[in-house]
């Protein structure tokens, strides 16, 4: 069976991260990665650098999946205008779930979004679109991620927690249940 051919659009650290759940996974094969015109022919990971952000509405059509593969710390607003930018020409955006993470059959995960090695998504939590919940993290019960938020390594985020759109929650941060949080929380804080 030919898998579905997916486009990684972006090529630094966090690439190499969902390169690796990608080949785990075993859905998809990696067709190349877009990133500055500069990369063009450099590889990734031994994927080659294809193509530029201008030109994803030519390889519509020969692709038809595409995953946004750029990190996010300080702020959203680059992820955020490719994963729309994906969306207005008309790519599927999977979300690539690690093999070695678990997130519960009663959890929700939205389009777009990579769930990293060991992560965990509990019962009746919410993850939203083209979110990086990354290595390490816990999503517990109740919680809602929203849209275009990156969870680093190691977080706790506790039982009805509300993580608003945009947010970035650094490494070993740990919530208290039932907050709200919302902009950007330095790695090792407690948030409340």
């Amino acid at each position: 069976m030919n898998k579905p051919q997916l486009l990684l659009i972006g090529g630094g650290g966090h690439c190499h991260s969902v390169i690796d759940v990608i080949e785990q996974q075993n859905r998809y094969a990696i067709a190349g990665i877009v990133d500055t015109p500069e990369n063009i022919g450099r590889q990734v990971l031994g994927y080659p650098v294809i193509a530029t952000d201008d030109q994803l509405a030519k390889l519509y059509g020969e692709y038809l999946h595409a995953i946004v593969t750029i990190g996010q710390i300080k702020s959203s607003s680059l992820r955020v205008r490719l994963y729309q930018q994906l969306k207005k020409i008309g790519y599927q955006l999977p979300s690539i779930i690690s093999p070695l993470a678990y997130v519960s059959r009663h959890a929700h995960i939205g389009e777009g979004t990579v769930v990293l090695h060991h992560a965990l998504v509990n019962a009746n939590a919410r993850v939203g679109n083209n979110c990086i919940i990354n290595s390490k993290a816990l999503i517990e019960h109740d919680a809602q991620v929203h849209d275009h938020c990156h969870i680093a390594t190691a977080c706790v985020i506790n039982g009805g927690v509300v993580i608003e759109a945009d947010t970035f929650i650094g490494s070993n941060v740990t919530s208290v249940q039932g907050c709200t949080l919302k902009g950007f929380i330095k790695a090792g804080a407690l948030a409340k």
